[in-house]
């Protein structure tokens, strides 16, 4: 609904200023610019939402605008500011940060129930009912039991215990 909303509204506002139709390539092309920098990006924040969290996923997605004033620097010409420059080098930091952590200890995970795409790996040791989906990855409701190990980790969907 919103995407129709906001369409609408959008066409209307450009006919009001801009009266007409610009040309099938320039329909396309925006399609295309809509579908890959909006749509793509959506997925992937969604997907990334699961698999890394939502600290993790903010930091990363926050270097979009970073790498739109990098393009507008080569293509377009834009100055390179100063203020530019040092939040650059800072979201940077953050990011290798991220990409550099490290930690590792004997964890417990609590015993849960639910469904998601999964292969039988480490975290996933289970039985299948008959009739249940074969191959790998395949999804299905299933129960992890509490499990005590070790391995490199942070804090995703898998990952949330104290210290």
């Amino acid at each position: 609904m919103k995407g129709l909303v906001a369409g609408a509204v959008n066409v209307t506002i450009g006919q009001w200023l801009a009266p007409g139709w610009p040309n099938g390539s320039v329909i396309a092309w925006s399609m295309l610019v809509g579908l890959l920098g909006y749509g793509a990006s959506l997925v992937l924040f969604i997907l990334a939402l699961r698999a890394l969290g939502t600290a993790r996923t903010g930091a990363y997605f926050s270097l979009a605008p970073f790498i739109g004033a990098a393009v507008a620097i080569v293509v377009l010409g834009e100055p390179l500011t100063p203020a530019l420059g040092i939040a650059a080098a800072l979201m940077g930091a953050g990011v290798w940060f991220h990409l550099t952590e490290r930690h590792e200890h004997d964890h417990r995970h609590e015993p849960l129930t639910h469904t998601h795409s999964h292969a039988h790996d480490e975290h996933h040791r289970h039985a299948h009912e008959p009739g249940s989906p074969g191959g790998e990855p395949h999804t299905h409701e299933h129960v992890h039991e509490a499990l005590v190990h070790r391995h490199p980790h942070y804090p995703d969907l898998h990952h949330r215990h104290r210290h």
